[in-house]
């Protein structure tokens, strides 16, 4: 049986109830599934397979960078998705970016007002925008799958400056945009990459 790790971090507990998904649906395909946060795990090598998950403020939370960044020697070597919760993506049309394959929900991307001349904020909510950093703090790991998923925003449990960046830069409205029918396909489609042999 494979054993299946997904490692989540989170501002308010909203990626954490995506994580609890995604590992639901794996579960079903018979992996055995262990959902930890970020912060509780040691080592991976005792998995076959990792998902990673957090939530996009002031870029992927800083958890999870570093903890692909110092366990990348390991993930090299592993299959490995990730994925975005966000409240704000700019729609690019983009399957992949570099040699990754990456899934957005349509309901969470949005057109360019202007498609030739993005607005900064369009142009720092790119999937490109929020991925490359991440294959840049640890490129030995090569992703089979990148989802990006609306997020649940509540501003009060954002630390200030966070709330600030939100509300002005974003400019994201409060909610919750996750779309569940969404994620578990995504979810799902991991089995068959993460199980096989």
């Amino acid at each position: 049986m494979k054993k299946v790790l997904i490692a989540f971090t989170t501002n308010s507990g909203s990626t954490e109830e995506v994580a609890q998904v995604v590992g639901e649906e794996l579960g079903k395909n018979g992996a055995q599934v262990v959902v930890r946060r970020i912060e509780e795990v040691t080592s991976v090598e005792e998995y076959d397979a990792v998902v990673v998950g957090a939530p996009m403020i002031v870029g992927w939370h800083r958890s999870a960078l570093k903890f692909v960044k110092k366990h990348q020697h390991v993930l090299k070597d592993m299959r490995v998705a990730y994925f975005f919760t966000s409240m704000n993506l700019t729609q690019t049309g983009e399957k992949q970016i570099g040699v990754v394959p990456i899934v957005v929900d349509s309901d969470l991307a949005m057109p360019p007002k202007k498609e030739k001349h993005l607005s900064i904020k369009e142009r720092y909510a790119r999937p490109a925008s929020y991925l490359n950093p991440v294959l840049k703090a640890a490129p030995e790991v090569k992703p089979v799958s990148v989802g990006f998923f609306g997020g649940k925003l509540e501003l009060f449990r954002l630390k200030l400056l966070q709330m600030l960046f939100v509300m002005v830069v974003i400019q994201a409205q409060p909610g919750d945009m996750r779309n569940w029918t969404f994620i578990r396909e995504w979810a799902a489609s991991l089995s068959a990459e993460f199980l096989k042999e």
